[in-house]
């Protein structure tokens, strides 16, 4: 049965697709998946395909390479029990320093830690936090209940600055390949990195020390230790 796209929408890292059923297309691309509108670059990682009609493209195809992603057709119960406010974090690029502070002052998780808990803000990934941490001058490692007022705030400005820096430049390929547009081009911000994927090298603003690498809950993190002391 054919249906329509009434509005198409996103929470946190997920596409969601809004049918004149009321039902809700959730699209969780992950780490290997990609939603494209031009031919994928093989069909043997086609997970699933959407025929459309009455607009500029023909077709919606979600291409996995890992099958790592998650595409649910939810109902508004359903969507509301699991994706609604009390499951998922404030977004992002509209969350404010006072909402932030709220969540995780009290908490000792490091603040790189917290700020990959879509619970906590929807919509940061692995490459941004360490790229905003270093732009806020905080060490990934700080506690969360050790920052200050105006850090809080300094953070969260700097979230929405490369945030949006990253969606004009259409995000980040790094050299696996994994990410492209859905015109299946690559994206552009990588040439914008400051750290992540950068140990040994000089840092850009300080010129001072490498950049270092560290892992936390077996993710790599990146800062230079001149621009992010852990005790200031």
């Amino acid at each position: 049965m054919a249906r329509r796209i009434d509005s198409v929408d996103r929470i946190g890292k997920r596409v969601v697709l809004l049918i004149d059923s009321g039902d809700r297309i959730v699209i969780e691309p992950r780490m290997t998946g990609r939603l494209l509108l031009a031919d994928p670059p093989n069909r043997s990682h086609v997970r699933l395909v959407f025929h459309l009609q009455g607009g500029a493209a023909e077709q919606l195809i979600f291409w996995d390479v890992r099958g790592l992603g998650v595409v649910q057709l939810l109902t508004p119960a359903e969507f509301e029990d699991r994706l609604g406010p009390q499951r998922i974090g404030a977004d992002a690029l509209r969350i404010t320093a006072d909402q932030l502070r709220t969540r995780l002052a009290g908490s000792r998780r490091a603040i790189k830690v917290a700020l990959l808990d879509q619970q906590v803000v929807a919509g940061i990934g692995n490459i941004y936090a360490s790229e905003i941490l270093h732009r806020a001058r905080i060490h990934p490692a700080m506690a969360c209940n050790v920052l200050r007022h105006g850090q809080w705030k300094r953070l969260v400005r700097v979230i929405g600055e490369v945030l949006e820096e990253a969606i004009s430049c259409q995000g980040s390929t790094l050299s696996d390949g994994n990410y492209r547009t859905p015109s299946d081009q690559a994206g552009g911000y990588q040439m914008h990195h400051q750290v992540y994927q950068r140990t040994g090298q000089m840092c850009l603003r300080c010129r001072k020390k490498p950049i270092v690498r560290l892992v936390q809950v077996q993710r790599s993190t990146f800062f230079c230790p001149v621009c992010q002391p852990l005790n200031r």
